[in-house]
């Protein structure tokens, strides 16, 4: 008789075997707004067995419309912090490595088996996809999950075959690779919904890292729904499982 453990309802869909494999896979997922909040619970209850959390913010009244923990009463609080408790809470059992700070380039990707690169700031997102190309590190980016609400426009795909590249955030992203000397290799989680924003909102950003760096930049306010961010980071969570997973039937 099957086991009735947290995990027994995944084991029924791809087995034991599935199951003790993924408990030792490592994925790091960066960024933990809405669509890598998503992207890291559905990572924990497949049954993940260590991951690594990146977000340096904490909660905001605007975070509250589409992000997992975002509640009027964690307003202010850390995400990691946060997601340290409601992970756990899920795996006792997961290993989990917290970074609460921005990424410059900062993480040591040797033990991970693949990256969830849900960053919405262009220089830390270029700086993280070139890497892992580089080092031939498997990664999943999002792109396409701000200003939209339409999640079955959603669709996967290698950087060189999206179908609307002219979306500026997209666009940004693919001269910039190409100007690292990348135009393929990285998997993304694109949409074919043209992009709409009523107002169009910018302000000057400036963080200090842990080590003391000033990062400075301006900051684009996307507008954003409760329904492609969370579809887009279930999306990505899938990809990567199944990425991991031997021979099973569907």
């Amino acid at each position: 008789m099957k086991s009735e453990g947290y995990f027994s309802r995944n084991e029924l869909f791809w087995g034991e075997d599935n199951q003790k494999l993924l408990s030792q896979k490592h994925v790091a997922v960066l960024g933990l707004g809405g669509v890598g909040g998503f992207c890291a619970e559905a990572l924990a209850r497949a049954g993940v067995g260590e991951l690594t959390l990146v977000d340096f913010d904490t909660v905001s009244l605007t975070n509250i419309n589409r992000q997992l923990f975002a509640l009027h009463s964690t307003v202010g609080q850390k995400k990691t912090y946060l997601f340290e408790q409601r992970v756990k809470d899920i795996n006792p059992d997961i290993k989990l490595n917290v970074i609460d700070d921005f990424y410059t380039g900062n993480i040591d990707f040797s033990s991970v088996d693949f990256v969830a690169d849900a960053i919405d700031t262009m220089r830390s997102k270029i700086e993280l996809l070139e890497t892992c190309v580089n080092s031939n590190i498997p990664v999943i980016s999002s792109m396409g999950a701000g200003n939209r609400i339409d999640p079955t426009q959603l669709y996967i795909c290698d950087i060189s075959e999206i179908e609307n590249k002219n979306a500026p955030f997209v666009s940004n992203i693919i001269y910039q690779l190409k100007k690292c000397g990348i135009e393929k290799g990285v998997t993304v989680v694109a949409s074919r919904e043209k992009p709409f924003v009523q107002e169009k909102i910018s302000s000057n950003e400036k963080i200090i890292t842990k080590s003391g760096d000033t990062i400075e930049f301006t900051k684009i306010t996307p507008s954003s729904t409760p329904f492609v961010a969370s579809c887009a980071g279930i999306f990505m969570a899938s990809y990567i499982v199944r990425n991991f997973l031997k021979e099973y039937k569907f």
